[in-house]
Order: structure tokens, then C-alpha cells, then sequence
């Protein structure tokens, strides 16, 4: 597997600059560039990673997907004069040309198709370009919006020719609809499009109806175009996740892309006087892990919008931070999509519900706007005060204010040890390099810590013995010595059973336990402070779920591919909904799911608790172990193959267990007909 982060940056990129006054375009500063560099090299990222040098695109890459005629008025405005920049700026939408301009824009371009090249080629795994001027408007024949060629759509054909690829996804983050790259791939089914953007109804520029949730693609390209339209300003990291988990990912993971490029802007953050959103910058950390998880962890990031130079540089640093492998930090914020956001959800999944096969048997309708116009006026005449991270657009100062505290709050130091485990049996030569042997409890050591607080778990001193790699591992994930950790256990019930209780007992409040298999010893959840969620074949004991246990009854096909969409559709949601600060992963006997859908769900929920996860997997299962092993240490899970979807009763259970719990974890809510109130 490649390793290592690209990181593209030419300070040349910042001569490109606007030299007469227009308050449109105004705020697309070369700032934006070497702010956002300086604020990586505060943070020590810039030596971490690996220097690819930026060059020009050529003419024929940029001919690639714009015209010649394009090209041509380009070229010309490097012997331009002011007046005659500023009359061909006049011939396009919200775009200013420099005599630099043109040699910029082809250095950005060359700087996307050297990340593409640096990642397809093996030499890293990921990385990120940030450069200037930005792309996605740009189109065929037309600068548009800040952006003269399209970065990231020069790269995905770049791709296609030059590697032969077939399956590509774009995902937009950007506060503004990525039109141009719509234009560019709406007939191309090899290339999967996503944007969310700051819509209000097409009153939001570049306020076209084509931007709204029902533009799906056209020809052979339907259903390749995915547009999520946000109709009211203040999204936060809750509704980011939401359409991540209810539109994105499972879209993403069906389509099963070999390339996935982000057009990155981070204009969709908080205190961004375009935005005007409340997406605090730890938010881009988990939409990048998500990402990672894809492709084979083939990524590549390129920078576009982002205009409050604060918050884009911090957001920057936990993209790069995440694509190093860093943990990622505790997401933030009442963990609950407004109305507005799911109408929107709800609306994407109709839309595309004829398009694609895990949708087949999803109950969607179409909704219309019942967060409507005049209520989003008054809405936004009265931003909501009631938590210190909604943020007018006109206060610059308060917002870099509560970066700076926000960011103390949530950064945390990365313990040098990421992934351990005792290597016990002598099966340490089959996991991992990057797995760290720790010596392992002996027998007097486990009978002091086990004492008399584990004596109804602990009956036997085999089972006692059973426990040394577990509670050794444990320890050093909960006094933060390793990130996380993978145990073998001839008895992996009862090792969940005696980690909960341990982590509790050491004063952890929110303990999460995915269960797969029989569970055996099903722990008191009435405290709230654990959340159990066990995947099994049948019923386990409990006759019916309760908030705190929930009992998930799922059996894998033969094929292996269909768990996803309970993880994306279920698992996830209530996860991120609960916000554990520990999550015990345990595999247990007649477990009933292979080995890619296990990896799978821990590798997503490295997302939580700063990434502190403790695995434990019954001793006979040494390929699991295995593969449990690289997702710990950060590897992308493998590829899933053709999608199978699940049955009608597979999804038919989802369905009933979203709907048993999405008042309790809000998480879960994707669709607005269950009398979802809030605003």
C-alpha cells in the first residue's frame, strides 16, 4: 500500500491578483494561499509531508475539457494593460484577469495533475494541491465565478485518458454549486458528481435552476449528477454529516470509484461572509476520513473557495492532518439536522431513487418546502444566538476569537504509539508493521486489577488469564499512551463485557460497543453511559431494544457487499448521534459478517472518540485479526466488488429501526414525513 501525503504548494500562484476595485471579487485575496500554507507549517504539517513540486498544465491538458477559443483569450491578457484586463474581466461573471493570470491558472492546473499523478502512480496515498485561481465554475468556454480552467475537471479526464480509469468521483464541498464541472460530466456516467451549495430556493448565486436536487444528469449520465441544495444559510457539522451518511457515502460506495478528487472549498466553514454557515473546521476531518475509506484511499484534494482567511487555514490543517492519519478530532455541536437540511436529504434520495440499487426498496417521496421562503427570511433577519458557534457574517474578529479557543479545545496531542496489541501466540509477524507489541499483564498483575469488581464476570483463573492482553491494551488506550488497540481473546464476550466495565469504572461517560456475533453477556445500559449495538443473526436475550442497547439483525449475503448500507443507513448515524469518548469494537462466536464488512465498520468508526478504538477478536479468527489490524493502522478497506443490494428485508429492518430511534438519535433522521419539528 502507498504511504505519505502530497502537499502542493507555489507561492507564484499568489501573483494573481485583482488591481482595480470591484466588491464582488474583492475577497479572492493571494492570502488565501500563503495564509493557508503558514498555517500548516505552524502546526508542523508542512515537514510531514511528502513535496511534490507544481508545473504548468500544457495547452492539451487544458484543451482537455475547454475550448480553444478559451484558451486563446487567456493567453492574450499577459501583455494586457490595466484597461484592457479590466474590459475582457467585463465579458464574464465575477472574474478578474491579471497579466499573471494565465500562468497561474495553468501552474493550478499543473499542480491537479501532478497530485493525480504522485497518487495513481503509488508514489503517496493521498495529498493535497492548494492553488490559485480556483476551478469549479470555470466552463468549456467561459471563466466564471474566480476561476478561469477546471482544476479538478482537467484532472478527473487527465485521469481517465492517462490511467484508463472508468470510475471517478468528484466530491464539492464548496458553499457554491460547482456548475462548471456539472456542465463538463452531466452526460459522462464515469464520473460521479456531488455538490452541496448554499441554494435558498435559486435565490443564491450562481442561482441556476440546474443546481437544485432534480438535476440528475443527462443521456447516459443520469443519476451521475448529485445535487444537495441547502435553502437556508447556518449548516452545521450535523447537517454535513447527515448528507454525507444519507446521500454521499452510500452513492459512493455503490458506484465503488478508483479515483476520488474533492473539489475543496472551504467557503462552506464557519464565519465565511459567502457561506454564512456554522461547520466548524474539525467537520472537514471527518468528511476526509470518510473519503479515505474509498478507492483504495486514492485521494486527491484541490483547493477552491474559503474566504475568511481564519477559518480556511485551520480547516485546511485538519484536512492534511487527516489524510496523515492523524486521529481525528471530537466532532462538535448538537448532533441534529435541521428540518431544512433533511427536506433537502429527502428530496436527493427521490430524485435518484430510479438510478440506483440501494435506494430500490427505500420508502421516497418528493417534499416541497415546508421550511418555506418566508420563514427562512425571518430565520435569517434573526440568527440564533443560543450557541456561541452561530456567528454572523460580519463579525471577523468574534469568529477568529472563537477559532482560537475552539481549536485548543479540540486539538489534542497524538500519542506516538497508534495502533497496539500483545501479540500473543506468536502471531505478531502477521499483522501490520506499524502494529506496536506491548508486554502483556502477568497473572498477579490481572488479579489486583480485576480484584473483586469483576468477580461475577470472572469466575475462573483461565478466563483470568484470558484478560492480560486485553486489559494491558486497554489501559494504554484510556490513559491516551496509544491511540488504539486490537486484543485476541479466547473468550470475546466476556472481554467486552470486562472492557466496558473497566472503561467506566476508569471515569469514561459515553462508551460505545458494536457487538457482531452472540453477545452472551448483554451489560446494564440503563445509565446511559454505555450504547451497545449488537449485530446478530437472531434476537439476543433482551426481548425488545431499548435506547441505550439496540439489537440489529443482520446476516451477511454470500457476496459480502450489502453491510454498508446498514453501517451508512443505521450504525454511523446512531454513533455520531451518542458521541462516545470510547468505542469497543468485539467479534465474538457465529459471527455473521465477513471479514470486509467488519473492516469496514471499524475503519468508519475511527472517526469517533479521537479515534480511540479497542478491538477485540476471538484468537481462532487470525485473518480477521488481520484485516482489523490495517484499518486500525489507517489502511482504506478493499474494495467491495459488484454491489449486491440487500433485500427488501434487510432494508425493511433499517427502515423499522430508524424509525423506532431517530427521536433519540436524530442522526437517523433522512426523511421529513415522521413530524420532524425542529427548525
Amino acid at each position: 500500500m502507498a504511504s505519505g501525503t502530497a502537499l502542493i504548494y507555489d507561492e507564484e500562484m499568489t501573483s494573481h491578483k485583482l488591481l482595480w476595485s470591484d466588491p464582488i471579487c474583492d475577497i479572492e485575496v493571494p492570502e488565501r494561499l500563503s495564509s493557508s500554507y503558514e498555517q500548516l507549517r505552524s502546526y508542523h504539517l508542512v515537514e510531514r509531508c511528502v513535496h511534490v513540486p507544481a508545473r504548468e498544465g500544457s495547452e492539451e491538458e487544458i484543451l482537455l475539457v475547454h475550448s480553444f477559443e478559451h484558451l486563446e483569450v487567456a493567453k492574450s491578457t499577459q501583455t494586457m494593460n490595466e484597461d484592457e484586463l479590466k474590459r475582457v474581466s467585463e465579458n464574464y461573471d465575477a472574474f478578474f484577469f491579471h497579466p499573471s493570470s494565465y500562468h497561474c491558472a495553468r501552474l493550478a492546473v499543473g499542480a491537479a495533475l501532478q497530485l493525480v499523478d504522485a497518487v495513481m502512480a503509488g508514489k503517496v496515498r493521498n495529498g493535497m494541491a492548494l492553488v490559485r485561481p480556483p476551478g469549479h465554475h470555470s466552463q468549456r468556454n467561459a471563466a466564471n465565478g474566480f476561476c478561469l480552467f477546471n482544476n479538478v475537471a482537467i484532472a478527473a479526464e487527465y485521469a481517465k485518458q492517462k490511467y484508463g480509469l472508468q470510475r471517478i468521483l468528484i466530491v464539492d464541498w464548496d458553499v457554491h454549486h460547482g456548475q462548471g464541472t456539472q456542465y463538463i460530466f452531466e452526460e459522462d456516467p464515469s464520473v460521479l458528481y456531488f455538490s452541496w451549495h448554499r441554494y435558498e430556493h435559486q435565490e443564491f448565486w450562481p442561482s441556476l435552476k440546474e443546481s437544485d436536487y432534480d438535476a440528475v444528469g443527462l443521456g447516459k449520465g443520469k443519476g451521475f449528477n448529485i445535487n444537495l441544495p441547502w435553502n437556508k444559510v447556518g449548516m452545521g457539522n450535523s447537517d454535513y454529516l447527515a448528507a454525507f451518511f444519507h446521500v454521499l457515502l452510500p452513492m459512493a460506495f455503490e458506484f465503488d470509484p478508483e479515483l476520488v478528487i474533492v473539489s475543496s472549498g472551504y467557503d462552506s466553514g464557519i464565519g465565511d461572509p459567502e457561506g454564512q454557515m456554522n461547520a466548524t473546521p474539525e467537520v472537514f476531518a471527518h468528511l476526509t476520513h470518510f473519503l479515505m475509506q474509498l478507492a483504495n484511499g486514492k485521494l486527491c484534494v484541490i483547493l477552491e473557495g474559503g474566504y475568511h482567511l481564519k477559518s480556511l487555514g485551520e480547516s485546511v490543517c485538519m484536512t492534511v492532518k487527516t489524510l496523515l492519519g492523524d486521529p481525528v478530532p471530537q466532532i462538535t455541536g448538537e448532533m441534529a439536522p435541521c428540518l431544512s437540511a433533511v427536506e433537502s436529504i429527502q428530496n436527493v434520495r427521490a430524485a435518484h431513487k430510479p438510478y440506483w440499487k440501494w435506494l430500490a426498496y427505500e420508502d421516497t417521496s418528493f417534499v416541497q418546502n415546508l421550511s418555506t421562503k418566508s420563514h427562512l427570511k425571518k430565520a435569517n433577519s434573526n440568527p440564533s444566538t443560543e450557541d456561541e458557534s452561530q456567528i454572523t457574517k460580519n463579525n471577523t474578529v468574534k469568529v477568529e476569537r472563537f477559532l482560537e479557543l475552539h481549536m485548543q479545545n479540540i486539538l489534542f496531542p497524538v500519542p506516538p504509539i497508534k495502533t497496539a496489541t500483545t501479540g500473543s501466540e506468536g502471531s505478531e509477524h502477521l499483522l501490520p508493521e506499524h502494529v506496536h507489541l506491548v508486554k502483556e499483564m502477568d497473572k498477579t498483575e490481572i488479579k489486583a486489577l480485576v480484584s473483586d469488581f469483576y468477580a461475577d464476570l470472572v469466575k475462573e483463573d483461565k478466563t483470568l488469564l484470558s484478560l492480560g492482553s486485553m486489559f494491558v491494551i486497554l489501559d494504554k488506550i484510556l490513559k491516551k499512551e496509544v491511540c488504539n488497540g486490537i486484543a485476541a481473546s479466547p473468550t470475546a464476550a466476556l472481554s467486552a463485557a470486562v472492557a466496558l466495565r473497566h472503561s467506566v469504572r476508569f471515569g469514561f461517560q459515553r462508551v460505545l460497543c458494536v457487538f457482531v456475533g452472540d453477545m452472551q453477556m448483554i451489560p446494564n445500559t440503563e445509565d446511559g453511559k454505555m450504547l451497545v449495538i449488537n449485530i446478530c443473526e437472531k434476537e439476543q436475550s433482551r426481548k425488545t431494544s431499548s435506547k441505550h442497547y439496540i439489537s440489529l439483525n443482520w446476516k451477511e449475503d454470500a457476496g459480502g457487499n450489502d453491510f454498508f448500507s446498514a453501517v451508512l443507513g443505521f450504525i454511523l448515524p446512531v454513533a455520531y448521534s451518542y458521541q462516545p469518548n470510547l468505542t469497543v469494537i468485539a467479534v465474538g462466536p457465529n459471527r455473521n459478517l465477513g471479514i470486509s464488512g467488519i473492516s469496514l465498520l471499524v475503519a468508519l468508526l475511527r472517526g469517533l472518540a479521537e479515534s480511540r478504538v479497542f478491538a477485540v477478536i476471538e484468537d481462532t479468527e487470525i485473518s480477521l485479526m488481520q484485516s482489523v489490524a490495517k484499518a486500525l493502522v489507517g489502511a482504506s478497506t478493499p474494495p467491495f466488488g459488484i454491489y449486491v443490494p440487500p433485500t427488501q428485508e434487510k432494508v425493511n429492518t433499517i427502515k423499522a429501526l430508524r424509525d423506532q430511534f431517530q427521536q433519540e438519535w436524530k442522526m437517523l433522521q433522512c426523511s421529513v414525513k415522521d413530524g420532524i419539528s425542529r427548525n
